[in-house]
C-alpha cells in the first residue's frame, strides 16, 4: 500500500495547519472535566520529604537504556512517590490551571495515569489511579496482575517481573475541545513528555524502565473499566530493579 493511501497519512494531511485553515472549526467538541477522580476508592498518600542526591543530569541522559530484565524486587513507597512526582507532580498554579512537571498543550493535561503495582514494600499489589490534586493513589483493584498485563502486552514477559507498570490513557475531549482534530497530535506529544520524565527519574533512582507501545487496546481499556469512546490507553512503561 502506498503511504498516501493510509489512514495515518490522511490524518496528518487533514490536521496540517495552513493560513487558509487557520481559525476554521468544522465541528464543536464539548470539553471534559480537567481531572478524573475515584472518590469512593481507598487512597494511599504519596509523600516526598526531600529529593535524593543523584548523578549529574547529563550522566543520567548518557546512562539511560530501555531495560526488560527485572528481578521481582520490591520498590519503596518513596520511590513510587518520586516517580509519580516526576511524571505529573504539581509545580505551580495559574488561575485554575495546575501546572505539572511535564508540559501539556494549553495546560489541558489529557493524560491519566494508572499504576499496576506488582512488587512493593509499603503498598499491596493492585491497580491504582494517580489522583493529581491530592497526590495519592486510589486503589481500583487488588491483586497481582503481572501475568495478565503480559498477555495484554502481546505476550511480553517482563511485565510479570517488573515492580511497577505505568499505564497512560488519554481523555481526548480535554485537548480536542480546544484544538480540534489536530489536538490528537498534541495528546501523543504530551504522553511522550510524561514517559521521558519517568525514564529519566527511574535512571536517577537506580531503577530501570522500558516504554511500550504494543498492547491490545480494547482489552486493556476493558480491564481498566474505561469507556473507550471517551478515554483510551495510549502508552505503557515498566519499571523495576
Amino acid at each position: 500500500m502506498e503511504l498516501n493511501k493510509t489512514i495515518a497519512y490522511k490524518f496528518l494531511k487533514t490536521t496540517t495547519l495552513s493560513y487558509e485553515k487557520l481559525g476554521l472549526r468544522p465541528f464543536f467538541i464539548s470539553p471534559a472535566p480537567p481531572f478524573k477522580e475515584y472518590p469512593d476508592s481507598p487512597k494511599i498518600k504519596l509523600i516526598i520529604d526531600d529529593f535524593p542526591q543523584t548523578l549529574n543530569f547529563f550522566e543520567i541522559l548518557k546512562n539511560r537504556r530501555s531495560e526488560r530484565k527485572y528481578r521481582k524486587k520490591e520498590i519503596s513507597l518513596k520511590e513510587i512517590s518520586l516517580l509519580c512526582f516526576a511524571i505529573q507532580g504539581i509545580t505551580g498554579k495559574i488561575s485554575f490551571y495546575l501546572l505539572r512537571t511535564a508540559p501539556s498543550a494549553g495546560a489541558l493535561y489529557p493524560v491519566e495515569t494508572y499504576l499496576a503495582i506488582n512488587f512493593a514494600k509499603d503498598i499491596q499489589p493492585g491497580i491504582y489511579h494517580l489522583e493529581i490534586k491530592d497526590f495519592s493513589l486510589a486503589l481500583l483493584r487488588e491483586g497481582y496482575w503481572g501475568n495478565l498485563l503480559s498477555d495484554l502486552a502481546l505476550g511480553q514477559k517482563f511485565f510479570a517481573t517488573a515492580s511497577l507498570v505505568f499505564i497512560w490513557s488519554a481523555v481526548f475531549r480535554r485537548t480536542l475541545s480546544k484544538y480540534g482534530e489536530r489536538g490528537l497530535r498534541y495528546v501523543f506529544i504530551d504522553v511522550g513528555h510524561i514517559c521521558q520524565n519517568l525514564l529519566l527519574a527511574a535512571e536517577a533512582l537506580n531503577l530501570k524502565a522500558c516504554p511500550v507501545g504494543a498492547f491490545f487496546d480494547e482489552e486493556l481499556n476493558k480491564f481498566l473499566g474505561l469507556n473507550s469512546e471517551e478515554e483510551s490507553v495510549i502508552y505503557m512503561a515498566t519499571v523495576g530493579k
